[in-house]
């Protein structure tokens, strides 16, 4: 019994044993073949990612395009637009003047007056020519909006690329064409600045016309030489020329911006900015310096004084200022040197440089200059003003202790350029902005990026929004400004040229700042535009329901007009009173805030200002703002502004 018992015991052993093996054998071949099986599916899987990120990039590029033959046909429509105008107008006025010669008829029949005079006038105006028939009344065609012409998409495809200026460039600006890339190539000329083009502004004075009339048909009436009449209509000629300059200054209201027009971005530029000869301004609307000029608004008191501080050379162009949060320093990038001076007196307190970076071969950007460089694109001060950041061409960001004069850490993830930065107020996160087509927050306590925001085009720059850092704005080379929650990474807002409006800018954004109050957004353009955004003070609930919305909830309050070229920096001063934009036409314009009115206009560099920064705080004392402007010409500058009351007390104590 006990030797069944035995030999069952073993047979069950041996069967178990057979399934165990059984179970082996057929877990290892599973294996083998999830093993093979995974392979196949990860490479399905990354070829299908592949053709999708093709034909996304196959679509945003249709996009492009259909952008581009929109905005041809729209230019087309606004041409053929000014053409009917003008066309009704002159037709207009030859109707005009046809009622007015049968009407004299009339009356000298009705009185029984000879008709000699009328009679021998009439040949001369049955069939008039369109210019003749429009300036025989006293009509010019509308001022035509300027606008950028063709449209300024930069062709590059990464933000450091030369961009092009206007078609038609005169001699002068030759040596700038490349100011508009940030930075532009280096340059140490000093052209001449260009007169802006007057004609567009030149308007017959009402008073004149009916005087070269009355001396026209005295000339007839007398029989009197052609060559008389011809001296005659010259001097009235010249007459209307100088009652139109003398005009020009005398409160014109088209420097002013209506009310109702203060959004639209087909407002002209204000007549005092598109000629901007000192000659012949009233000395009470200007200021004319070895160093500056500066130009008033004629439609509006003289309420600011504008003065000069300091001037800091640089070897090469400054591409970046920016000051402390305290307002005690300003730091400037230029090529492979970040510089720190003293707001009080312009001295150096400090010169960072790296000596192990790589520098980067000019002729990776297409040319073949032979030297190197390494552009300093962006600084940016810690709230505590302890700690400097730097973002570079090397794709990296540095952070540099400002004591000891070294670096602390490196940041890399970028995989172009790094052209923005900015600290969140609590000092421990910091943004930045690349021509890699992303927005990334890095966590300063590990050295790590927290958060990766990825668009369709290269970013040109960054802000945080005040007080709590709840949100992040950057503007980019597809025209777009887009909003998001820094915490969650949501894309609370996308404001651009395909918005409900249309009032979104109409070529690339380089600059974009959030007021003092945080409540609003400044962002300048490649279009020459300014404009202010009300985000009207976003929830989280609210934050939620945005990302499918249909009606945006942002609301483009003012749109400044006055610049000739690309306006490549763009700020705000204490309490939002002003708006200060720097521009490729080499001139920094100030802007009331509100009503939208350029207040004045500065010129104090030979070349594009590429950067501007506001001062907080009263580095200078309690009667001046303090701002500075970073140039292609080499230089930056600390200027100085106040209230005009105070600045003439200022001036009468010093005398």
């Amino acid at each position: 019994m006990s030797s069944t018992i035995a030999a069952s015991q073993n047979k069950l052993n041996d069967l178990l044993e057979a399934i165990r093996q059984e179970f082996a054998s057929v877990s290892q071949e599973a294996n083998s073949y999830r093993l093979q099986n995974q392979k196949d599916y990860d490479y399905k899987i990354n070829q299908h990612l592949a053709e999708m990120q093709q034909i996304r990039n196959t679509v945003y590029e249709l996009e492009l395009s259909h952008r581009k033959m929109k905005d041809t046909y729209q230019e087309e429509i606004n041409r053929l637009k000014v053409e009917l105008s003008q066309r009704d107008h002159q037709i207009a006025s030859m109707s005009q003047q046809q009622q007015q010669v049968q009407q004299q008829i009339q009356q000298q029949v009705q009185s029984g007056q000879p008709q000699v005079l009328a009679i021998g006038a009439a040949p001369q105006q049955e069939q008039p020519s369109a210019a003749a028939a429009a300036a025989s009344v006293g009509q010019t065609p509308p001022i035509i909006p300027q606008g950028n012409g063709p449209t300024l998409n930069p062709l590059i495809s990464a933000l450091g690329n030369q961009l092009k200026g206007p078609v038609a460039t005169p001699p002068a600006q030759e040596d700038e064409k490349k100011i508009a890339s940030l930075p532009p190539t280096v340059q140490t000329k000093s052209p001449k600045v260009p007169s802006a083009q007057t004609a567009a502004t030149k308007k017959a004075h009402p008073e004149a016309e009916p005087q070269s009339q009355a001396q026209s048909a005295a000339a007839t009436e007398d029989n009197q030489a052609p060559a008389a009449t011809s001296a005659a209509t010259k001097q009235d000629n010249v007459a209307t020329q100088d009652a139109t300059a003398n005009a020009q200054f005398s409160g014109n209201e088209n420097d002013l911006v209506h009310y109702d027009q203060r959004a639209s971005q087909m407002k002209p530029i204000p007549p005092f900015l598109l000629d901007l000869d000192y000659k012949q301004v009233p000395e009470n609307l200007r200021k004319k310096t070895e160093e500056y000029d500066v130009l008033y608004n004629p439609a509006l008191p003289r309420t600011l004084e504008v003065e000069l501080h300091k001037s800091l050379e640089h070897t090469s162009v400054v591409c970046c200022v920016k000051f402390s949060n305290d307002g005690q320093y300003l730091a400037t990038g230029c090529n492979k040197t970040t510089q720190v001076f003293r707001v009080s007196d312009g001295e150096l307190v400090a010169r960072l440089s790296d000596d192990n970076a790589p520098s980067i071969q000019n002729g990776g950007n297409g040319s073949d200059s032979g030297s190197t460089d390494l552009y300093i694109r962006s600084v940016c001060f810690s709230p505590d003003g302890k700690f400097l950041a730097t973002g570079a061409e090397d794709r990296l960001i540095r952070i540099w202790d400002l004591a000891q004069q070294k670096i602390v850490m490196v940041l890399q993830g970028h995989d172009q350029d790094v052209y923005s930065l900015d600290y969140f107020p609590s000092g421990d996160k910091l943004v930045s902005g690349s021509g890699d087509r992303t927005v990334r927050i890095w966590d300063l306590k590990t050295g790590q990026c927290s958060l990766t925001l990825s668009i369709e085009d290269g970013v040109t720059t960054v802000a945080v929004s005040p007080g709590d850092g709840k949100y992040i704005a950057a503007g980019s080379l597809d025209r777009a400004v887009r909003v998001w929650d820094s915490e969650t990474g949501f894309l609370v807002e996308r404001l651009d040229s395909e918005n409900e409006l249309g009032t979104g800018h109409r070529d690339s954004v380089y600059s974009v700042v959030f007021t003092r109050d945080g409540n609003k957004v400044v962002s300048s353009s490649l279009d020459r535009s300014v404009k202010l955004w009300n985000l009207r003070g976003y929830n989280e609930k609210e934050n939620a329901a945005d990302n499918n919305k249909s009606q945006s909830s942002v609301v483009c309050e003012v749109t400044y007009i006055g610049h000739k070229d690309f306006v490549l920096s763009v700020t705000t001063t204490a309490n939002d009173e002003f708006v200060l934009s720097g521009s490729k036409d080499r001139g920094v314009l100030f802007w009331d805030t509100n009503t939208g009115n350029p207040l004045l206009m500065l010129q104090g560099h030979r070349n594009s200002v590429i950067s501007v920064a506001v001062a907080n705080g009263h580095p200078l004392g309690p009667e001046y703002q303090v701002f500075a402007t970073g140039s292609g010409d080499c230089r930056a500058r600390i200027w100085k502004f106040s209230k005009l009351d105070s600045a003439s007390k200022v001036k009468e104590i010093q005398g």
